[in-house]
């Protein structure tokens, strides 16, 4: 098997696992995130072990690729450290918020073909593109 097409079946690996744990931890139903983001109604606290599980997950995976110098399968980290960053977190918030999908949730969503999650991944395929084109319009610039 080639170096790429590892690459390719642990990425599938990984979104499998990932979309799996989304269904079965409720991220996918925007009204329980919505519930979760309401903290001053009918808060609803349980997504935090999702949230915790992935954090508990994320921290000692990423304080173990920081002792590495390259990734398992080749390549390089990019740890993106940059303006680009906080404005892009700042805007998952707000769709997050407005919607109840987070971009994985949606595409599970997505798949399970609900109209909302087909307006949140519209949203967020206009936003790349709308990004891609800003980016490209202010490299020729430079």
């Amino acid at each position: 098997m080639s170096n790429e097409n590892k690459k390719n079946a642990v990425a599938a690996l990984c979104g499998l696992l990932f979309a799996l744990g989304l269904g079965l931890g409720g991220m996918t139903n925007p009204l329980k995130v919505q519930a979760f983001l309401d903290v001053l109604g009918k808060w609803d606290p349980s997504l935090m072990f999702v949230m915790g599980g992935g954090i508990a997950v994320g921290f000692w995976t990423f304080r173990a690729a920081k002792r590495r110098a390259h990734p398992f399968l080749g390549g390089d980290f990019g740890w993106p450290n940059d303006a680009r960053l906080v404005v892009g977190a700042a805007i998952f918030g707000v769709g997050w918020g407005l919607t109840g999908y987070c971009p994985g949730p949606a595409l599970v969503a997505l798949g399970a073909g609900r109209i909302g999650a087909a307006v949140a991944v519209s949203s967020m395929a206009l936003g790349m593109l709308a990004t891609r084109a800003g980016t490209r319009r202010r490299s020729r610039a430079a």
